[in-house]
């Protein structure tokens, strides 16, 4: 058994890893820059310790079928594997609408080496129905085989979350699928086969893809509902968060909190079950609703923000603001559909200069994703108001007071500050 993990990103790499534990594994990836890194045994993304990485990678000289990780842009490394496990992202247009290209694309690559016997494994969250309606289809063209004859797929949603040490993909339970109850049985012994925290077989591909798609909007839902309350909280001059903690006291309280919904998940996944919805004739209301209002987050934060500044009688046009923050997660370098962008694009339509400071985000990709300049070090200004939009740990030790002007206004995102020692606001 040889497996070929398709796409070496924050979902990817710590797949590969996991299982070049017990298999012959290929990372495969169309980045070479990234690829050198990951050979050398350095994951920018930090989802993988250096340590980790380095005790199962191997070279082209090794064996073949011996256990350990190559990282490759080549094809011929991946001809003789019999698994391939796809694990790019699905992003949504500038229309919201679901972007499938990245899926297109790997389906293409794999479709050039798919060989009799072989199976299929996406883990790209998708709207029930993508693996066998639009990826298969794309299996069959380019390689010729016939679907479920000459080859067979699987589906097992990806469970990463960027940042957190806790939940490694091993310690995450996996749900898994496969287009027949044969196959199906042999992709959840695979994952079986590495996941401790043990596997869920479902009766179908559709049923796995519609349970990951759930997961995401459901927080999203629920995340909108504490949004919504904030803004009323805020006109009824109430601290949410005394709200939220009073109301968590009884046993059956989510304890979802307010703010900005972003990354590659909460922020996307509903969009791809509205998109199918919409196709079977049904307007999803709640799920859009949630939608609209967490998307409007980031234009209230930075009109409250300029509220407060007018109170304070600071002049907002031409105002220095400094923005603490630009991932779209806390102690996480990962800044894809980050939502501090949509606070900073309204702030700079006030006129406000908005300067940033993050010590997670690379400013070559964040330079890239949004034409955004970001500091790695804090900026020795003194300026017209603070944002903190991000809870990185950093952020809880610095001092205020010589960041911001006697009379500046410090907005407090996540609700963080109160932990502060009162010397440093």
């Amino acid at each position: 058994m040889k497996i070929a993990v398709i796409g070496l990103g924050y979902v990817g790499l710590p797949l590969a890893r996991l299982f070049a534990t017990q298999y012959s594994v290929v990372g495969f990836d169309i980045n070479q820059s990234r690829v050198d890194e990951l050979n050398l045994g350095v994951d920018s993304t930090l989802e993988v310790e250096a340590e980790l990485l380095q005790s199962v990678l191997k070279q082209k000289s090794d064996d073949a079928l011996a256990l350990g990780l190559l990282c490759s842009t080549s094809l011929d490394d991946i001809r003789d594997c019999t698994y391939y496990i796809v694990t790019v992202p699905t992003p949504v247009d500038k229309n919201n609408r679901p972007d499938l290209t990245p899926l297109y694309k790997s389906s293409e690559t794999v479709g050039k080496v798919l060989k009799k016997g072989d199976i299929v494994i996406y883990e790209s969250t998708v709207y029930p129905g993508v693996t066998e309606e639009e990826c298969v289809p794309v299996l069959e063209r380019v390689s010729g085989l016939k679907f479920n004859v000459d080859f067979f797929a699987g589906y097992s949603p990806e469970r990463i979350n960027p940042g957190d040490k806790q939940h490694t993909v091993e310690k995450i339970l996996k749900v898994t699928a496969g287009s027949t109850p044969e196959v199906g049985k042999k992709v959840n012994d695979l994952y079986k086969s590495v996941i401790t925290a043990g596997t869920h077989l479902a009766p179908t591909i559709k049923v796995a893809e519609a349970a990951k798609v759930i997961e995401n909007s459901q927080r999203d839902i629920n995340i909108a509902f504490v949004n919504e309350l904030s803004k009323i909280f805020n006109l009824l001059g109430i601290d949410t968060h005394a709200v939220l903690q009073a109301a968590g006291t009884k046993w059956n309280f989510l304890p979802f909190k307010p703010g900005l919904v972003g990354g590659h998940c909460i922020g996307v996944d509903p969009y791809y079950l509205a998109q199918k919805a919409q196709e079977v004739g049904y307007h999803p209301e709640i799920i859009l609703a949630g939608r609209r209002l967490n998307d409007s987050m980031g234009e209230y934060v930075a009109s409250q923000v300029v509220k407060l500044m007018i109170k304070k009688g600071v002049v907002v046009n031409g105002a220095k603001l400094l923005m603490l923050g630009i991932t779209f997660k806390e102690n996480c370098p990962d800044v894809r559909n980050t939502k501090i962008v949509d606070v900073i694009s309204s702030l700079a339509d006030y006129g406000i200069q908005v300067s940033i400071y993050d010590p997670w985000a690379s400013p070559d990709e964040v330079k890239h994703e949004y034409g955004l300049i970001t500091n790695s070090e804090c900026p020795k200004d003194q300026f017209d108001a603070v944002v903190l939009g991000v809870a990185h740990d950093v952020f809880a030790n610095l001092d205020y007071k010589k960041i911001k002007k006697e009379n500046a206004v410090l907005y407090d995102v996540k609700g963080i500050l109160g932990n502060v020692a009162d010397g440093k606001l």
